[in-house]
């Protein structure tokens, strides 16, 4: 299966109000369990969209509907506990079926279990308690009792892949696989511009400065609510000095001495790519 970058992917449209009056086949599902949906990979390449109607008994709890993409309606619903997938059909997270459904899919797969994990934390308001309720004009929530809106949480977090003449620094999270290294990322802080975010993020990780930076793209990263901002930059001065917090090990690498870097439609591997190419 051909996989196209991470900005490559068509977006679900979020028109509103809802499409009425949807006939089935037009309709398509995504059946949430937790942080994980349920698949087939027969007939290849796989699918996480079930036609429409789904099996008796498998969805709980009212549909949510996602966008539309072309003259397709998309909807989202909850595993009902202790349903039995259909036959050929699977329980799996999101982010290890890159490879096994088309990458389309694989993004309204994501979006669907974002939006339902925002509509389970959002079922009271943070204010005042009250019940909220679906907004039917917009992706968003308001309170019954005081009209608080509010809509899914966006987290900006920067990632930036440094230069040094014909090298390029990685580094590895504990939280990593073994041997597994990448560039340096964070989440913007409140009063920070994305560059602040960089320049601050990449001190306090590897001790050293950069400069000349350039925007790359940006990539969505429901795992939860992350959106990935990507740069590239150039080693300005220090040494590297791990924090040896979020970052137990990094070094310099050339093209031929790289080591085990993220797989898959990434924006992390997109720019280790890029440089690799000499494109950046």
């Amino acid at each position: 299966m051909e996989h196209r970058p991470f900005y490559a992917v068509r977006p679900l449209l979020p028109v509103y109000p809802e499409p009425e009056d949807t006939p089935p086949a037009r309709r398509r599902w995504v059946l949430v369990q937790g942080n994980s949906v349920l698949f087939t990979d027969n007939p290849a390449p796989g699918t996480v969209l079930m036609h429409d109607p789904l099996p008796a008994g498998l969805s709980s709890g009212a549909p949510v509907y996602l966008g539309t993409r072309g003259e397709i309606v998309y909807y989202a619903a909850e595993v009902a506990a202790g349903a039995v997938p259909p036959a050929g059909w699977q329980s799996s997270p999101v982010r290890e079926l890159h490879g096994a459904v088309p990458d389309d899919d694989l993004a309204v797969a994501a979006y669907a279990v974002r939006i339902l994990d925002f509509d389970r934390s959002t079922v009271f308001c943070g204010r005042c308690g009250a019940r909220t309720r679906p907004v039917t004009t917009e992706r968003a929530r308001i309170c019954t009792a005081c009209d608080r809106i509010v809509y899914p949480r966006i987290s900006p977090a920067v990632i930036v892949l440094i230069k040094k003449g014909e090298e390029v620094l990685l580094a590895r999270s504990p939280r990593f696989p073994p041997g597994l290294f990448s560039v340096i990322a964070g989440f913007n802080e409140p009063g920070e511009n994305l560059e602040q975010t960089v320049h601050r993020e990449v001190a306090e990780e590897v001790g050293i400065t950069v400069k000349n930076l350039r925007y790359f793209g940006s990539e969505p990263w429901p795992f939860p609510d992350s959106l990935m901002i990507g740069f590239v930059a150039e080693h300005a001065g220090g040494e590297i000095r791990v924090d040896n917090q979020e970052i137990e090990a990094a070094g310099w690498f050339t093209r031929d001495t790289l080591p085990s870097v993220p797989t898959g439609a990434s924006i992390s591997r997109a720019l280790i790519e890029a440089w690799r190419r000499r494109e950046i």
